[in-house]
């Protein structure tokens, strides 16, 4: 390690962020970068970014992480890393393990115990990295599906936990099974104003003050994701539900857009009555308008009912794994 430095990116670095992910990948993402590298300078609080330099000068790799509370159900401080690159010049010289040494050490500053990421299970070069250093497979699966239209047969009569909130799961036995659709129920796009809404909804649902997570996750959304995609529901002007997701423009190494369902909830008192459906409906509608092609969220192993409910509603595992480290 005598023969290159740690330290923080900086909106500088762009140009050669930029060079390196595109000499891995094979296709330039500069907005993404420059989005990133502006926002971590912006939001110190939230980003962590290492870079390995050269004695001389010159970026050798680089990574981003991203702290995070709450997404998924998931209550520990924790922070996600979703970029780490090594220029090909400069692989097999300990450069990654010094980059992530570099992530790991600025999260135990900022009292982040976990760090999460994912990875195609066919990379083997870079799942044999993050092994490596200590990565396990987390207890949850990437679930996905294209926004193709929801089938309208799925009715909805019981519930299941995602993140905190309840979707209700399919069945033909609902007495509403031929009327279940996104037009009885009014969906519309999530407003700054909707956010004390839908923490207590949340609040009902997880018996938690979340507020501070919505919060961060209502920045991220409106600002950050360049489309404003998540939704909610009403029933005569009262917020009932929501979806609180986002269009994922580079995150994990992906080159082509797709959506993140992050959070879903539906108020307790409207279980089985079709929000869920209707939700989950309107914002594939509105998705495919913009021309995302695929959504994407991530369940525990355990919650039986909500695999249920996704694989009826089209989704299916990704290729993708999520892993987890404890550095304590």
């Amino acid at each position: 390690m005598a023969h290159f430095r740690l330290r923080s990116l900086h909106p500088a670095d762009l140009d050669r962020v930029a060079d390196i992910e595109s000499k891995i990948a094979g296709s330039p993402r500069r907005p993404f970068f420059e989005k990133r590298l502006a926002l971590a300078t912006a939001q110190p609080e939230s980003f962590i970014t290492c870079g390995a330099e050269a004695e001389g000068g010159g970026l050798l790799g680089f990574a981003f992480a991203r702290s995070q509370l709450g997404d998924y159900g998931i209550t520990e401080n924790l922070a996600v890393l979703d970029n780490l690159n090594v220029d090909p010049a400069a692989q097999g010289q300990g450069v990654g393990t010094a980059v992530l040494s570099g992530i790991e050490h600025r999260m135990k500053a900022k009292q982040l115990g976990l760090l999460k990421t994912q990875t195609v299970w066919t990379n083997r070069a870079m799942t044999g990295f993050l092994s490596a250093a200590g990565f396990r497979l987390a207890a949850s699966q990437i679930l996905e599906r294209d926004t193709s239209p929801l089938p309208e047969e799925v009715a909805e009569v019981s519930a299941a936990k995602l993140d905190g909130g309840w979707l209700v799961q399919s069945d033909r036995g609902g007495n509403d099974y031929d009327r279940l659709n996104r037009d009885r129920v009014l969906v519309r796009s999530f407003k700054p104003e909707d956010l004390a809404a839908i923490v207590r909804i949340d609040g009902k649902l997880t018996g938690r003050d979340r507020s501070a997570y919505y919060a961060a996750k209502s920045r991220e959304v409106l600002h950050e994701s360049g489309v404003r995609v998540s939704v909610v529901s009403e029933d005569e002007g009262i917020v009932t539900g929501f979806v609180m997701a986002r269009v994922d423009f580079g995150e994990f190494g992906k080159l082509d857009a797709q959506a993140v369902i992050d959070t879903l909830g539906v108020h307790p008192a409207y279980a089985g009555s079709g929000i869920g459906h209707a939700l989950l409906s309107q914002l594939l509608l509105n998705l495919a308008t913009l021309k995302v092609e695929s959504v994407r969220t991530q369940v525990s192993w355990e919650n039986f009912g909500l695999h249920r409910f996704l694989h009826r509603c089209g989704f299916s595992p990704s290729q993708r794994l999520i892993l987890l480290k404890s550095l304590s």
